[in-house]
This record gives structure tokens, C-alpha cells and sequence, in this order.
């Protein structure tokens, strides 16, 4: 089969960026309006993009005069959304620091009968340490803590291992529904998993049927050693935040080397890099499509966004002077995203750039500005070095720029063999080229 590039939306509300909600053409109640989630999925399964992305905050984050991160459950926002489609994907976050591996299993699995298998989860460890205070977290001096970074990933692998497990708990010929014989399952293909682990006693079987994937799709995007070990040992795609072609592939290379060593295809997992593309007739209309939008947040706002992603002090940095590489967090910090981090040491890397040159650029993921040919280019490029499998689309307002994005960049790279021309697959994992396993207690031929 010809390689396809995998796409997914990441739907950000009202959109990526800050303003978008406050803008013309912009859904000021987009996080809380179910039609407003229905049109962003339908306008990407017009596009035949393979998902619908869902992030998650379990706190209140970016509020205040602003909108919030993020607000409906993503799993009831899926399932808004599959109703209204018959394709497309959906990738929802769920965090593995603070829910119970039962109730996870449960979730997808229920989502994944929903949608016909069109579900994957994207596993989050959670790095925010006002977010342990909503779970009760352990006190501390008396105040709720975060586990360390150590501890979430080895919470979230053991949690990946029984949440697996549940899935396969009935085999695929356990449901027999049958009301002629009266029998609806079949016992004896219906098994308890009991997992006595470090964290999770969990005695199963799940009481939900076995998942229409079999085993849902994983996704992770964390960019520390222990994100990327643990992309590696389970991930089906890795979410990343990448702005340059050299580092993006070596981070690509790395996540390879490290899946061989668990005896896994390392041309099984998709590396996603984030962007943020803004489309444009001429790369002066992108532009300006743009600062219509950086026009309407002030300076002082953006600085203190940026500032408290870093954990800095808004006052130390100064919007035209160069931003100080010193105060970028170092890695092994605790708590900080290192992928994001990592992007930007890599930028300042290159060469000194000032505050202001960061925020246009696009800090956490890479800003994309121009035609729909030079989006295509970049595409490309990235996709023939290594660098990509695929990208998660962050545009800036929902839906209109996803729709300039499905009718005029689309076609360029169908033209050029890049994306599909109709949904062959039905299920994600397959959309994905991943075989469908069998279940771990009924073992036999893998099949498709």
C-alpha cells in the first residue's frame, strides 16, 4: 500500500490560538457547544484526515478574563462527535496519574463499540501540580504534590499493561447473544486478569465486551527519557512538539532505536510532529490572517502566558530583547514539559532570537505560515527526511481555517500521493497499518 501521510486535528475549542474565540468567524461557547465539536469533526472526515486529536487539563487552565484549556470530558465530546460521523477517528487523553486502570478500559472500550473502532487513547501523565490538589493527592507541608516524574511514567507503563489486559479479557467469541439458546456469552472465553502490580490490584474481567480494535491504539507525547522509553515500549503514535528538520529526525531515530530494543517494528510507531499551519492565496494574506489574531492579545498578556508555561517570572523577560537561554528549564526538571522545552532549546539553539521572535514563530509547536503549496512542500520535506510520519494540525480558529486547510492544501497533496482519496480502512488501527491482535488468553494467527 502507497504511504500515506497521517493527520490528525487537534481540536483545541474555539482554536489554537488564544484569540480565536474573541475573533469574527470565532465560537465564543465553542468548548461547551456540541454543534461546534459535530462541525470540526465533519469538515475533517470531508477532508479523509485519520483523527479528531482531544487534549485534556483536569484543572482550570488559561481561565480567568480568557477562555479555558480545555472543559467538556473528552470521552463525551467523542462521542458527540462519532455520532455525527462514520469515519474519522478519535484520539482522546485520558490521564493515567489520576484515574484507575478499570475505569479507563471501561471508557474506551465503550467508546470504541460507540464509534465502530474508531478510538485511540493518548496517554497523559499529567504535569501540573495544581491538578493533584482535584484527586487528593498525598499531602505534603499541607499542601497536595504531584508525584514525580519517575513515578507517573511508572504509574502510566503498569497502567498500559492492565488496561491492555482488560481489553483482552474476553476473547473475541466470548459474546454469543444468542436468545435462541439463551446463552449470551460464553464462560469459559471470559477471564479474570489478576494483576497484583506496584501500583494496581486489579482482578477483572472487564464487564464490557472486547473492544472492535482489539487492543485500542495508543498515543504519547512526551519528550523526556521517560516519555520517550515509554513511547517506545507502547505507543502506536508519538504527539511531539519539533521545529527543525535535523532534530526532528534524530528524535524520530531515537524512538526507532529504543522500540527495537523492546522487540517491537520501530516502523510500526507514527511520529507526529505538532503544527500550526495558517494558509494564505500569497504568503502576505497568511501573514496577515495571523496578526488579526495576534492583534487582538496584548503584548503583556502572551508574555505571561509563555512565561508561566515556563515557570518564570513574566518581569525577567523583556518582548525585544533576545530571551535569556540560562532560564530555559533544565532537563530532569520535575515537573516542566521537557518535549516543549526541548523545542525550544533547540530554537535558541540555532541562534539568538527575542521574545517577541519566539511568539511569532510559534513556541511550543512549529507556526506554518503560507500557501497552500509551501505548506505542501514542508510537508513533504519533512515527511522524505525521516523527520514525520504525519502531523497533528493545530489551526488557529475552528472550523473555517480547517476548512481553507481541507480545500486547498488537501488537494495538493493528493495530487502529489501524500494522503488518501477515500477511507478504505474502518477501523483506526488498521487507518494506522497496525495488525489486529488476537486476544493474550486465546492465543492464534494474527489477523487483520
Amino acid at each position: 500500500m502507497p504511504k500515506h501521510l497521517v493527520l490528525n486535528v487537534n481540536l483545541l475549542t474555539a482554536g489554537a490560538h488564544p484569540a480565536a474565540w474573541r475573533s469574527p468567524g470565532g465560537n465564543p461557547r465553542a468548548l461547551i457547544d456540541p454543534a461546534h465539536f459535530k462541525a470540526v469533526a465533519r469538515e475533517a472526515e470531508r477532508g479523509l484526515l485519520d483523527a479528531v486529536f482531544l487534549s485534556d487539563a483536569v484543572m482550570l487552565k488559561g481561565g480567568g478574563a480568557g477562555m479555558p484549556v480545555s472543559s467538556l470530558d473528552p470521552a463525551v465530546a467523542v462521542t458527540v462527535m462519532a455520532g455525527a460521523t462514520e469515519h474519522i477517528g478519535f484520539i482522546a487523553s485520558t490521564s493515567a496519574t489520576f484515574q484507575e486502570p478499570y475505569h479507563i478500559a471501561r471508557t474506551f472500550a465503550s467508546l470504541d463499540h460507540v464509534s465502530g473502532g474508531r478510538v485511540g487513547w493518548n496517554v497523559v501523565t499529567t504535569r501540573d501540580r495544581g491538578a493533584a490538589a482535584n484527586f487528593g493527592g498525598p499531602p505534603e507541608s499541607g499542601e497536595r504534590v504531584l508525584p514525580p516524574r519517575e513515578q507517573r511514567y511508572a504509574r502510566a507503563a503498569e497502567s498500559i499493561e492492565v488496561v491492555q489486559a482488560l481489553w483482552d479479557s474476553w476473547e473475541d467469541e466470548a459474546l454469543l447473544a444468542d436468545p435462541v439458546s439463551g446463552r449470551f456469552s460464553d464462560p469459559a472465553r471470559i477471564h479474570p486478569i489478576d494483576h497484583r502490580g506496584a501500583h494496581f490490584q486489579v482482578a477483572g474481567p472487564l464487564q464490557v465486551p472486547r473492544p472492535p480494535q482489539g487492543r485500542i491504539p495508543i498515543v504519547q507525547a512526551g519528550g523526556s527519557e521517560g516519555g520517550r522509553e515509554l513511547a517506545a515500549r507502547y505507543a502506536d503514535a508519538v504527539f511531539t512538539a519539533q521545529h527543525l528538520i535535523p532534530q526532528a529526525a534524530e528524535f524520530a531515530a531515537d524512538i526507532r532505536r529504543r522500540a527495537a530494543r523492546y522487540g517491537r517494528d520501530p516502523r510500526g510507531i507514527k511520529i507526529l510532529p505538532g503544527v500550526n499551519p495558517i494558509i494564505g492565496s500569497t504568503v502576505a494574506e497568511a501573514r496577515a490572517r495571523k496578526a488579526e489574531l495576534d492583534a487582538l492579545v496584548d503584548d503583556a498578556s502572551r508574555v505571561r502566558g509563555f512565561a508561566a508555561f515556563l515557570g518564570l517570572d513574566p518581569g525577567s523577560l523583556e518582548l525585544d530583547r533576545p530571551f535569556p537561554p540560562e532560564l530555559v528549564p533544565p532537563l530532569g526538571d520535575t515537573y516542566g514539559s521537557e518535549g516543549f522545552t526541548g523545542a525550544l532549546r533547540t530554537l535558541l539553539a540555532e541562534r539568538p532570537l527575542t521574545v517577541r521572535e519566539l511568539l511569532e514563530r510559534g513556541t511550543f509547536h512549529r507556526d506554518l505560515v503560507g500557501t497552500p503549496e509551501q505548506l505542501a512542500d514542508s510537508f513533504q520535506e519533512w515527511s522524505d527526511a525521516g523527520a514525520a510520519d504525519g502531523f497533528n494540525l493545530q489551526f488557529a480558529r475552528y472550523p473555517d481555517h480547517l476548512t481553507d486547510f481541507v480545500d486547498h492544501v488537501l488537494p495538493v497533496l493528493r495530487r502529489r500521493g501524500l494522503v488518501r482519496s477515500e477511507y478504505t480502512d474502518r477501523t483506526l488501527r488498521a487507518r494506522l497499518g497496525l495488525p489486529r491482535p488476537a486476544s493474550r488468553y486465546a492465543p492464534q494467527e494474527v489477523s487483520r
